[in-house]
């Protein structure tokens, strides 16, 4: 590592902050299987595309299809299957993007990483909560049905843990209300830190 000098840039995350006319940042959805992670990041993505804001979903199954398709469910490879992502996460927040990942993210080890490897950039954890059971009813990719008849392993909530986030900067319950409403609870959440204007946020 010692003989790595990184470049230092002429355009700073800063000038392309006037250049789109929002500030750049990583909300991290994290819950279980079911939750409506992914849905609800689409969502707010497809509202900000309205609104002229430049973003990004990082999403499970296609990082695991090419970045990540090495990787399997052990919790070493679901340590390293987030590391990858919050590296290649804070790259695109340095290019001026709001990026949404939404992933499960089970253990607090590593969400503790992310945040930390996050430092001085603009990071927020979003816990969608949903009971286990609700997930299950919903289970869109059948996902837990396979896991109760035991044809797959390390399936989170079943077999394997999902650590509760301790103190998330934002709490979504998908179970107690529609996408709609937890689309704007999620715009007023970027209204409120400053990464989105009201502007933006009134079209």
């Amino acid at each position: 590592m010692r003989h790595i000098h990184p470049f230092q840039p002429l355009i700073r995350n800063t000038d392309r902050h006037l250049l789109n006319n929002h500030r750049s940042a990583l909300i991290w959805f994290t819950g279980l299987s079911g939750s409506g992670k992914s849905t609800l990041a689409h969502a707010v993505e497809a509202r900000l595309y309205e609104m002229g804001v430049r973003t990004y979903v990082l999403d499970g199954d296609n990082i695991r299809r090419g970045l990540n398709r090495d990787l399997g469910l052990s919790p070493e490879d679901r340590r390293e299957n987030i590391r990858r992502i919050a590296e290649v996460a804070k790259l695109m927040v340095d290019a001026g993007l709001l990026v949404f990942a939404a992933f499960i993210a089970p253990y607090r080890e590593s969400r503790e990483f992310v945040r930390r490897l996050m430092e001085g950039w603009p990071y927020f954890e979003c816990y969608v909560k949903c009971p286990l059971e609700i997930c299950e009813s919903r289970d869109p990719k059948g996902l837990y049905r396979r896991a109760r008849k035991g044809e797959i392993s390390g399936m989170t909530g079943i077999d394997a843990p999902y650590e509760e986030p301790e103190a998330p900067d934002l709490v979504i319950e998908t179970h107690k209300h529609d996408l709609e409403a937890c689309v704007e609870q999620v715009i007023h959440f970027l209204i409120q830190k400053e990464i989105i204007t009201p502007r933006q946020g009134d079209r």
